[in-house]
């Protein structure tokens, strides 16, 4: 029995089809749409994670859970994020494996957690990110690990707000202790006048 030949067997793209004209797929177009959205609306710290294995990353997902998400994006739809968004200085730092820290919480706890957790696993690090529209150094992003949290910076604000007043409540109240203690005293006299 002879072989047949058959054509080349294609798959079908599980994107669906090209636009007309070209360009990417529907898809891809809404991803590069949710990272613009993304890098615009709040702070972004990018890692690269080359020599991680799979459960550190699961670990470092866990500890950065609440404060930030982490994502390992096409570095391709990135870079078209970042140029669309008007980032160009953050294009060179997607290069290689990066990881995207999408920061929801305090960015200083974030960057805090990706320095401790980079101190177990050294093969991570830092490259760079997003702060208020600025794009970020990888020194400037280690920066950030440096700063206290949140909470205490308000805690440190709330009592250097408080000391004055708290001084002021101890004058006020040592003038009526005074006071109180000159009455009893005056009290006393007369009493000791009216016994005499």
């Amino acid at each position: 029995m002879a072989k047949v030949k058959t054509g080349p067997k294609t798959r079908k793209k599980i994107g669906g089809p090209r636009p007309p004209g070209g360009g990417p797929r529907a898809d891809k177009m809404a991803a590069v749409a949710e990272i613009k959205a993304r890098f615009t609306s709040g702070a972004v710290l990018l890692t690269e994670y080359r020599g991680l294995k799979v459960s550190e990353l699961k670990e470092l997902r866990r500890a950065l859970a609440g404060g930030a998400e982490l994502k390992v994006i096409k570095n391709t739809l990135a870079t078209i994020a970042a140029r669309e968004s008007g980032l160009e200085d953050l294009v060179a730092l997607l290069e290689g494996p990066t990881a995207i820290a999408f920061v929801t919480g305090d960015v200083a706890k974030v960057a805090k957690d990706l320095a401790e957790f980079a101190k177990k696993a050294p093969a991570l690090t830092l490259k760079g990110g997003i702060f208020e529209g600025q794009v970020l150094s990888g020194d400037q992003a280690k920066a950030l690990s440096t700063l206290e949290s949140r909470e205490v910076m308000l805690g440190k604000i709330a009592s250097m707000a408080v000391t004055p007043l708290q001084r002021a409540a101890n004058v006020f109240a040592a003038g009526f202790n005074q006071l109180g203690a000159v009455l009893a005293q005056y009290k006393d006299k007369l009493a000791a006048n009216e016994a005499a």
